[in-house]
This record gives structure tokens, C-alpha cells and sequence, in this order.
């Protein structure tokens, strides 16, 4: 298979041809697994992971309204006359409901007016009627400093009175109402315009159309009109 020349045995070149045949291949092996190596492991992470940033809007929250503040001296069948400046928009928010007195959803308020129009210069009357609708006796306090009776111009915008701006009451009427049973309470109205806490220049109203609106904390009546003439 192999031919030797040389000084040497046959048998000692033979072995070195095959030491250098082993040798090569191992080489040859070497440099392959290296090319294997490199093209294995020499790119970046395939799956990198970016750093991401979340934002969480900010919600601003109002809290809601119920267009009330401590009702005025008036108590049932009483009458008071109140004067005071004008001022814009609803009143202030109302206390909720007691624990253990029954819902707005078991009451009804309605805002009355004794006569469709009065003169300048005479009082007009306005009367809160709040009856129990439910189908059970109900308690509920139904004293001055939660009622309320407020005149608006006849677009509902401005806010021109209440019989609470310059006499707040906070002495309590707690009352049980049977099914369909009625409380009425009366107050009378200057004629002049009011803010709360009675600040202010207090000014007479100008004839013309207007609305009246009754409050029980909370519950609101719908508007009545009346005229000043």
C-alpha cells in the first residue's frame, strides 16, 4: 500500500505516515468544530427584551353635586321673609341621608306657589310639599335646616334667592310619614335677592318670569313658574 525508501525498517515509516494521517484529521476536525462554533454563537440575543414605559392617565374626578345647603328657619305651616344678594348656579352640596331614615327614593318634593303672579313690592309665597310614596310608613327629619326654597331666573341659571342665605336653621323635625301622607311648610320671599351666609348687597328683583324650586337635602322638586309684575 505504501512504498518506504529510505535507511529505516518499512515498519517505522509506515507508523509515521499514519501518525501524520491522524494528526491531519484531528486538525482538520478541530477547525471544523471552531467554524461550527462561530457561526453558532456569534449573533446577538435574537429575543431581546425592550424596557418598556407605561403611562396610566390620571382621571380627575368631580365629586357629585346634589345642588343643596342647610335649609332656612321655616318650620311647618311658619312663614319667614328673607332678603339678601344675587349669586349664580346651585347650592352647595347636602348632607346624605342618616342611616336608619328612609331613602329620597321613598319621598316626592313639590315646590307650590299661592298665586301664579305678584305685584313688585308684595311677598310672594312658596310652599315645599314633601309626601311619602312608598308603600311604608317612613322616617325621615324634615326639619328647617334641610329644606330649601330657591328662585331662579326663568332659564334655570342664575340662582337669585333661598330662604336659607341669611337664616340657616339646624334644629331637627323628625317625622313618620304613612303611604301617600303629606308635610307642608310655608315661607315668604321679600323679593330681594340673596347669597349664602347672607353676603352681599341685598337688591329687589325686577319684574318679569321666574321659577321656584323646593329641596329636601338632597331631593329636588321640579320648577314651579310665577311672575313679578
Amino acid at each position: 500500500m505504501f512504498e518506504t525508501n529510505g535507511p529505516l525498517p518499512p515498519e517505522i515509516y509506515q507508523r509515521r505516515r499514519w501518525l501524520a494521517i491522524g494528526l491531519a484529521s484531528f486538525a482538520i476536525l478541530v477547525v471544523i468544530g471552531l467554524i461550527a462554533v462561530i457561526a453558532g454563537g456569534g449573533g446577538d440575543d435574537p429575543s431581546p427584551t425592550a424596557a418598556a414605559s407605561s403611562e396610566t392617565p390620571t382621571t380627575t374626578q368631580t365629586p357629585a353635586s346634589a345642588s343643596a345647603t342647610p335649609s332656612g328657619s321655616e318650620t311647618a305651616s311658619g312663614t319667614a321673609t328673607t332678603s339678601g344678594a344675587a349669586t349664580s348656579g346651585a347650592a352647595s352640596p347636602a348632607a346624605a341621608t342618616p342611616p336608619g331614615q328612609c331613602p329620597d327614593s321613598s319621598l316626592a318634593v313639590k315646590a307650590t306657589i299661592a298665586q301664579p303672579t305678584y305685584k313688585v313690592g308684595q311677598e310672594p309665597e312658596f310652599g315645599i310639599v314633601i309626601t311619602n310614596i312608598s308603600t311604608a310608613p317612613c322616617e325621615r327629619d324634615l326639619g328647617a335646616g334641610l329644606q330649601q326654597v330657591l328662585v331662579y331666573t326663568l332659564d334655570g341659571v342664575q340662582r337669585l334667592w333661598s330662604n336659607s342665605d341669611c337664616f340657616p336653621s339646624a334644629t331637627p323635625d323628625l317625622r313618620t310619614l304613612t303611604p301617600g301622607q303629606q308635610a307642608a311648610f310655608t315661607v315668604k320671599w321679600s323679593g330681594t335677592t340673596s347669597q349664602p351666609e347672607c353676603a352681599g348687597e341685598r337688591v329687589p328683583v325686577a319684574p318679569g318670569a321666574y321659577t321656584v324650586i323646593a329641596q329636601l337635602g338632597a331631593l329636588r322638586s321640579g320648577a314651579e313658574p310665577f311672575n313679578l309684575a
